[in-house]
C-alpha cells in the first residue's frame, strides 16, 4: 500500500467565501466581524474580571503556571495545553469538549487574546502514522494545523507574564468536518497581541489525536498483548530474628508497605489490572514472598544498618506487626489474576538483570547456575503465592533492549521467549504497515516486539492531565491507524509499560484500552501465548543486534563486573558453609534468595542501595562462617623433642557443624613436624580440643598456620588461615651436661689406652706433631684438656651448649603415644591454649 500524497495546499479546504494565512488565521470579512465578537467578550470578560474575585489576575500563586510544557519564544510567547478531551473518540452528531490552559510565558502581558479551536485542514483523516509523527513533531502554529473556527472561542482576561488562566471549549463535530473515520488532528490555539506588539497574531498552539468513527468500518481487529509488570526492589534480608522458637523475617525498610496499602502504587496497579481483561501479568515471585512476609510479624532494620552484615537483634531491627494490607493485596490479587482471560508470566526470582550479567558476568561460573535456580523458583514461587498457572520461560530483559549477548544468557537460562523494545528491532524501512510482533531469532527463540510509538507514551509517570491527555490519544490514535492501514490483516502488538509502572500512567493505560476495546473495537486483548503463536510476517527484521548496538546510556547503569564478581563470591561463599552445615536449610534458602536479590534489575534506578544490599549480604555470610574458626592465639610452648600441641575450635552457630578437618601445617618443618589433619564435629555453641603429635628437632620458635578444610573429595578451605607460633624448648640443662660429660670421658679414656698400648710397642704416634719420647706419657688434667673437643657450631651458627639449638638433640623422653586425640576442652581462663606433653606448657 503506497502512501496518500499529503495536501499542503489550503485552497481546496476553505470554506466558502473565506481565506486563511499560512498559521490558520482567517482574512474575510468574517474576520472583521469576528474581531467585533472578540471584542464583545473581552469586554465582557474585563467586567467580570473587576465583579468577581480576580483569580486568574493574580502575580503569585493561583493559577500561575511556569511555561515548562513547551518551548516559548517572542514571537510564540503562551503555552498552549491540551489537558482532557471528552470524549476519547468523537462519533457523529456528538460534541467534543475540550479543556487547558494558556500561560504566558512571554515578557509582556497579552492584550485582546482569545483561545480557540481549529478546524483540520483536510476532510480526509491521516492514514498514515508517519504523518501523526509529523504532526506531533510540530512546536509553532501551522497552515498544516488548519483554520480557526469563530466559533466556539474563549475570551482571554490580560495575563501578565507567568500568569495562566484555564479555557473550556464544546464544539459540535459537525463542525470540524470530518467527512470519513479515521483519526484527525486536533489543535487548540491562541490568538491576540502583547504590550510590546499590538499585531493581532498567533501567539501558541497545543495539538493532540481525535479518532472519529462512524461504525461499521468492517475491519479486522488488532491483537494487542498488554504487559502488567508488578515489580519492588528487593526488601526482603539475609537475616531472620529468632523470637520464642519462630523465625522472624527482616526487612531492609518498610516502603513496601506504603505501596500495598490503599492509594500506594502496587495497590492501585491491582486495583486497576482487575477491571481489565486480557492482561498479561509480569511478576516478580520475590515480591510475592515479601508481601507474605509481612502478613505474620516481621522486622526491619534501622536505617543505617542495611549494609552493615550483622545479624538482627534488638538494637539494629524494629518490631512490626502483622500487617492486613499485605494479606488484603494478595487475595485481590489472587482473584485478579485467576480470571480465564488473563496470563500470568513468573520472573525469575527477584528479577535478576540479564544485560547486566551477560554484559559483565557471563564468565563468571555461578551466574549459569544462578539464573537456572531463580527460574525454577520464580514459578514455584507464583504458582503457590497465587494458585495459578503461569508460565517461566520468558525473558525481559532492562526496558527491552536486546543484543545477541543478552539473547545467549536468556537462552542458557531456559528462556525460549525474548519481550524486546522496538529500537532493538526496528521495522525495515521499505515496508508500508505495521508488522506482527512475533520475530524468530534463532536457537529455538522468538522475540516479541514492543512498538515503540504505542508504546513510549507510558514510559514516564503521567503525573499531570495535560500528559495523561496526551498518552491517550497518541495511543488511540496510533493503534487506530494500525488496524486500518489493512482492515483485512490482523496484526498484533505488545505494549510494553515500564517495570516501574505507576499508578497514574497505568490508570490512563487502562482507559484508553477500554476505549479502543470497548468503542469500535479496532483492539482485542490477548494473552502473550496467543500473541506469541501469531504467523510471524516474513518481512519482519529478525536481525538481533550486536553488543556493540546496546545503548549507552542503559549500559552506563548496569551492575559492575566487580558487582557481579562479588555476588558470584557469596554463591561460592555459601556453598562451603553448606557442606557443614548439619540443618542447611536454615540458611540456604534466606541466602540462595539473598544472592539473587543482589542481583535484581530493580537496582538500576536505585544504584546506592543496591550496593549497600550487596554489602550487607557479602558481610552477613562472612558473619556466619566465621562463626566456626579456630581462636587467635599468639605463642604455644612446646617442651621436649616430642610432645603433643593443642588447639581449640569454636563454633558458635545454633546447631551442629560436621565434614570438617583441622590441618596444621609448619614453616620449617626440618625443625618440628606435627601429625596428621584431623576430623572433628562441632556441637552447637561449644568449643573442641584437639591433640596433635609434634616432633621437635631445634629448639627456638616455629611459625605454624592452623587451617579449616571440608571433608570429601574436593575438599575446600574453610576460613581465613590462623597463624601462631611455637616455641621449641630442649630438655633440662642438668642432664645434657651429664650426657656430654659422660661422652668426653669415655672418649679421653679410649685415647689413653691406645696411647699406652703404642709406647709398650715402641711404635710412633700418629699426631706428627705430639713428640715422641721413651718414657712414659703423662697423665692429668692437661691431657684431658689438650683432648676436649671444640663445641661444634649449631646449624643456625649459635654455640651448641645446654640450652641452645643442637641439631643433634633429639632424645629427651619417650614418645607420645601414636595415634590422634579429639578432647573438648575449655580454653584456659587467660585464652591461650595449651600444648600437651611431659610437661605443662607455659603462656
Amino acid at each position: 500500500m503506497s502512501e496518500p500524497a499529503r495536501h499542503s495546499g489550503l485552497g481546496a479546504h476553505r470554506q466558502p467565501g473565506r481565506t486563511a494565512d499560512p498559521t490558520g488565521r482567517p482574512t474575510d470579512g468574517r474576520r472583521r466581524r469576528g474581531r467585533a465578537r472578540r471584542f464583545a467578550a473581552v469586554c465582557a470578560a474585563a467586567l467580570a474580571l473587576f465583579t468577581a474575585a480576580p483569580a486568574t489576575a493574580l502575580p503569585t500563586g493561583g493559577n500561575i503556571r511556569p511555561a515548562t510544557d513547551a518551548a516559548a519564544s517572542a514571537e510564540y510567547p503562551v503555552v498552549v495545553t491540551i489537558e482532557s478531551v471528552s470524549p476519547q473518540l468523537a462519533v457523529q452528531n456528538g460534541t467534543v469538549s475540550i479543556t487547558g490552559h494558556v500561560t504566558n510565558a512571554g515578557k509582556s502581558a497579552l492584550k485582546g487574546a482569545h483561545a480557540a479551536v481549529r478546524k483540520p485542514v483536510s476532510s480526509k483523516p491521516l492514514q498514515r502514522r508517519s504523518e501523526l509523527q509529523g504532526v506531533a513533531a510540530r512546536t509553532t502554529p501551522k497552515g498544516e494545523d488548519g483554520v480557526e473556527l469563530d466559533s466556539p472561542q474563549y475570551a482571554l482576561p490580560e495575563l501578565n507574564p507567568g500568569q495562566s488562566q484555564p479555557y473550556t471549549l464544546s464544539v459540535a463535530v459537525s463542525d470540524l468536518g470530518l467527512s470519513e473515520s479515521g483519526v484527525y488532528e486536533l489543535a487548540v490555539d491562541a490568538w491576540g497581541s502583547t504590550a510590546d506588539n499590538p499585531r493581532d497574531r498567533p501567539l501558541g498552539i497545543a495539538r493532540t489525536f481525535l479518532p472519529y468513527t462512524q461504525g461499521g468500518n468492517g475491519a479486522q481487529p488488532t491483537k494487542v498483548t498488554t504487559l502488567w509488570p508488578l515489580v519492588h526492589a528487593p526488601v526482603l534480608a539475609a537475616q531472620t530474628f529468632a523470637e520464642n522458637d519462630q523465625t522472624v523475617p527482616v526487612l531492609r525498610d518498610d516502603s513496601l508497605a506504603t505501596e500495598l496499602a490503599p492509594g500506594g502504587r502496587l495497590y492501585e496497579l491491582v486495583d486497576t489490572g482487575a477491571k481489565l481483561d486480557g492482561l498479561t501479568w509480569v511478576v516478580d515471585p520475590d515480591l510475592l514472598d515479601a508481601a507474605f512476609a509481612m502478613t505474620k510479624q516481621y522486622r526491619v532494620q534501622k536505617p543505617g544498618s542495611e549494609d552493615g552484615g550483622k545479624p538482627a537483634r534488638e538494637d539494629n531491627t524494629v518490631p512490626r506487626q502483622a500487617s492486613a494490607a499485605a494479606e488484603a493485596w494478595l487475595n485481590k490479587l489472587r482473584a485478579a489474576v485467576a480470571k480465564p482471560t488473563d496470563q500470568v508470566i513468573a520472573l525469575p526470582y527477584a528479577d535478576p538483570d540479564l544485560a547486566s550479567i551477560a554484559h559483565n558476568g557471563s564468565d563468571l561460573a555461578g551466574m549459569g547456575t544462578a539464573l537456572s535456580k531463580a527460574a525454577t523458583a520464580g514459578r514455584l514461587t507464583v504458582e503457590g503465592r497465587l494458585s495459578v498457572d503461569t508460565r517461566s520461560d520468558v525473558a525481559w530483559p532492562y526496558q527491552g533492549h536486546l543484543d545477541q549477548q543478552i539473547t545467549g544468557i536468556a537462552r542458557q537460562a531456559g528462556s525460549g521467549l525474548v519481550l524486546a523494545s522496538g529500537t532493538s528491532m526496528p521495522d525495515p524501512d521499505s515496508v508500508n504497515y505495521t508488522l506482527t510482533a512475533v520475530r524468530p531469532i534463532g536457537n529455538g527463540q522468538t522475540a516479541v516486539v514492543a512498538d515503540d510509538a504505542v508504546s513510549a507514551p507510558f514510559q514516564k509517570d503521567l503525573s499531570t492531565p495535560k500528559d495523561q491527555t496526551e498518552a491517550a490519544q497518541r495511543f488511540l490514535a496510533e493503534t487506530y491507524a494500525i488496524t486500518h492501514e489493512q482492515p483485512q490483516n490482523q496484526r498484533g502488538l505488545l505494549v510494553m509499560p515500564p517495570r516501574e509502572l505507576t499508578a497514574a500512567t497505568a490508570k490512563v493505560l487502562a482507559g484508553a484500552l477500554q476505549t479502543a476495546t470497548s468503542s469500535d473495537k479496532w483492539l482485542t486483548p490477548v494473552k502473550l501465548d496467543a500473541l506469541a503463536q501469531s504467523t510471524p510476517d516474513p518481512k519482519a527484521n529478525t536481525t538481533v543486534p550486536s553488543p556493540a548496538d546496546y545503548p549507552t546510556q542503559a549500559r552506563a547503569s548496569e551492575l559492575s563486573a566487580a558487582a557481579l564478581s562479588g555476588t558470584d563470591k557469596i554463591q561460592d561463599d555459601l556453598d562451603t558453609l553448606m557442606r557443614v552445615l548439619t540443618l542447611p536449610q536454615r540458611v540456604r534458602g534466606p541466602f540462595s534468595a539473598a544472592m539473587v536479590r543482589s542481583l535484581s534489575t530493580e537496582w538500576r534506578t536505585q544504584a546506592p542501595a543496591g550496593n549497600a544490599y550487596r554489602t550487607g549480604v557479602g558481610k552477613y555470610l562472612i558473619e556466619l562462617r566465621d562463626a566456626v574458626q579456630v581462636p587467635k592465639k599468639n605463642v604455644v610452648t612446646l617442651a621436649g623433642d616430642t610432645g603433643q600441641l593443642q588447639v581449640s575450635v569454636r563454633n558458635d552457630l545454633t546447631q551442629t557443624v560436621t565434614n570438617l578437618k583441622l590441618r596444621l601445617t609448619s614453616n620449617q618443618p626440618n625443625r618440628l613436624a606435627v601429625g596428621d589433619e584431623m576430623a572433628l564435629v562441632l556441637p552447637a555453641s561449644q568449643s573442641v580440643t584437639l591433640r596433635f603429635n609434634a616432633q621437635a628437632r631445634s629448639n627456638g620458635p616455629v611459625q605454624m598456620t592452623a587451617q579449616l578444610y571440608t571433608t570429601g573429595p574436593d575438599s575446600r578451605p574453610y576460613g581465613d588461615p590462623q597463624p601462631f607460633t611455637v616455641e621449641v624448648t630442649s630438655v633440662t640443662n642438668g642432664v645434657l651436661y651429664v650426657f656430654a660429660g659422660a661422652a668426653v670421658l669415655l672418649v679421653l679414656a679410649a685415647l689413653r689406652f691406645v696411647r699406652q698400648r703404642k709406647r709398650r710397642g715402641g711404635q710412633p704416634h700418629e699426631d706428627g706433631d705430639q713428640p715422641v719420647g721413651d718414657g712414659p706419657a703423662q697423665d692429668g688434667p692437661q691431657d684431658t684438656a689438650e683432648a676436649e673437643p671444640e663445641a661444634p657450631d649449631t646449624a643456625d651458627g649459635t654455640t651448641g651448649n645446654a640450652t641452645g639449638s643442637s641439631t643433634g638433640n633429639t632424645a629427651g623422653g619417650d614418645p607420645a603415644p601414636d595415634g590422634p586425640a579429639q578432647t573438648p576442652r575449655a580454653s584456659s581462663p587467660d585464652g591461650r591454649d595449651r600444648a600437651a606433653g611431659d610437661e605443662k606448657v607455659g603462656p
